[in-house]
């Protein structure tokens, strides 16, 4: 209620002429300082001169000021600086808000949609990430660009080898796999002691890259939405999501995934791989590494043998349907409060295209060259720790959250500590850059109906408390299509009808 409140403040406070706050004698954005506001991941930002910092200013050619709000109620101190006397020159969002859209709509940030070309380090390299971050196709924010496909199957390798399988390339090696790993001992501990799956309490609702998710896209259900007979529909409105749900439950009733996948907490999803007790965990490969890394606390000479990963799988039509991310964590916004002119505008973005480019994403994610870090083969090896290293590394643990890396990867992997971990390093990488020809994006991504604005959450939590019910066997198939259908008559028919109105004016 305090967020929309706030929210409905702001819209009525730009409908009256551009926000209550007009920033301040300073407004306009062309001075020697540039102002961000961004989110803290961390507990404590570094001291503001630190050499990160100082390297960004050179870049820049202007003196910055990064004014970090804690990620933890990051949403509500956006809402409070628009609506306060000192709205910055950039603005970060974690994400495409209700409060962000209503205000980008009303003309609160400058719509950069026919601007970006003239700025080479901020023209995107990936035309389905940039749409799925605009709203309705319009460009109100540079996206900050994340590994647009990051998910695979991790696997106890040594599970693999006592039972001389391969890692799977389909859904049905999938299924095969994880009744190997339940019945045949791959620990050889003559026990009944073991699973093949393993999926935690996943804290979010449909679309939220959860496992489930996932499967659903390799069964052809789509991402989130898919189009169907020229019409876009929920994924979950298909007969393949009926199937790929159908499949989970198969591997509940069976016992060949985890008891307590609806309640486990995701936060210990690593232990039971980690200890033995679990063989199989469908997410982001990156996970792969974290495990292996614990691996190399416990036995460095035999690290090679524990964790494998491999890639999406080919679901029952025969070809692969790879899910990928969104692409991207929010967007860099320019507020009309403070930057007030195109003259001035295109000065701001002059200063991004700075920021943007590859010297400054290697100082915002790999340190100082030559300083914490050398390159070798390609990779960043970090220098000796010194304290100015070690004030480096914090520094980068937070400017990280400045890049924008609309271009693609332009910055140093980090060198691995043994062979094993490069080399799953590597195998991931190549992974993720075969499997990204099989994405499957998201069509209705940049859309935003004014129904699921107010009511597309609570509507969502229908479809996601019946999927988790129906893999549990506490509803039948039948309960499974009914939950959909109260989706339906609850508003979902009108979400339906305005995304499609929307998508068939932006063709």
């Amino acid at each position: 209620m305090r967020r929309s409140k706030i929210v409905a403040g702001l819209l009525a406070a730009v409908l009256a002429g551009g926000l209550a706050a007009c920033g301040g004698p300073e407004a306009g954005g062309s001075s020697d300082t540039v102002t961000i506001m961004a989110p803290l991941l961390v507990p404590e930002a570094p001291p503001a001169e630190n050499p990160v910092h100082k390297r960004l200013e050179v870049i820049m050619g202007k003196k910055l000021q990064v004014n970090w709000a804690p990620d933890s109620s990051y949403e509500d101190r956006t809402n409070i600086t628009l609506a306060g006397d000192d709205v910055p020159d950039l603005m970060i969002f974690k994400v495409k808000t209700a409060g962000f859209i209503k205000n980008a709509q009303a003309g609160a940030f400058w719509d950069l949609t026919d601007k970006l070309k003239d700025y080479p380090n901020l023209v995107s390299d990936n035309p389905d990430v940039q749409l799925a971050s605009s709203v309705n196709g319009k460009i109100f924010g540079i996206y900050r660009g994340r590994d647009p496909i990051r998910h695979g199957v991790i696997i106890r390798k040594d599970w693999l080898d006592k039972l001389g399988l391969e890692p799977p390339k389909t859904t049905d090696d999938l299924y095969a796999l994880a009744k190997a790993f339940t019945e045949q001992d791959p620990d050889g501990n003559g026990k009944a002691d073991t699973t093949g799956l393993l999926i935690p309490k996943w804290p979010g609702a449909i679309g939220t890259d959860s496992p489930y998710d996932v499967l659903e896209t390799w069964f052809g259900a789509g991402n989130k939405w898919t189009e169907r007979d020229g019409k876009l529909i929920p994924s979950f409105m298909t007969e393949e999501f009926i199937q790929a749900d159908t499949f989970v439950r198969k591997l509940a009733s069976e016992g060949l995934m985890n008891a307590d996948f609806a309640t486990m907490d995701s936060t210990t999803w690593n232990q039971p791989f980690y200890n033995g007790k679990a063989g199989i965990i469908i997410d982001v490969l990156d996970r792969g590494n974290q495990i292996l890394d614990l691996f190399a606390e416990k036995d460095a000479k035999d690290l090679d043998s524990y964790v494998d990963v491999t890639g999406q799988l080919t679901g029952p039509d025969g070809t692969l349907h790879a899910y990928p991310t969104q692409g991207y964590a929010g967007f860099v916004a320019i507020p009309k409060a403070r930057v007030r002119t195109e003259e001035q505008l295109k000065e701001i973005l002059g200063v991004l295209d700075k920021l943007n480019s590859r010297e400054a994403e290697v100082a915002m994610s790999n340190g100082i060259e030559g300083q914490s870090f050398t390159v070798e083969d390609g990779y960043a090896v970090p220098a000796a720790e010194t304290p100015e290293n070690d004030l480096i590394l914090r520094a980068t643990k937070t400017y990280v959250q400045l890049r924008m890396n609309v271009n693609g990867p332009r910055v140093y992997e980090q060198k691995q500590p043994s062979e094993a971990q490069q080399s799953l390093l590597d195998k991931r990488l190549a992974i993720w850059k075969e499997d990204l020809k099989s994405a499957v994006y998201n069509p209705a991504a940049p859309y935003v109906s004014d129904t699921y604005v107010s009511k597309g959450a609570q509507l969502d939590n229908i479809i996601a408390d019946a999927r988790i019910k129906y893999i549990a066997g506490q509803i039948d198939e039948q309960g499974l299509r009914e939950a959909i259908k109260l989706w339906q008559s609850s508003g979902g028919t009108q979400i339906i009808d305005e995304t499609n109105a929307l998508y068939n004016e932006n063709k």
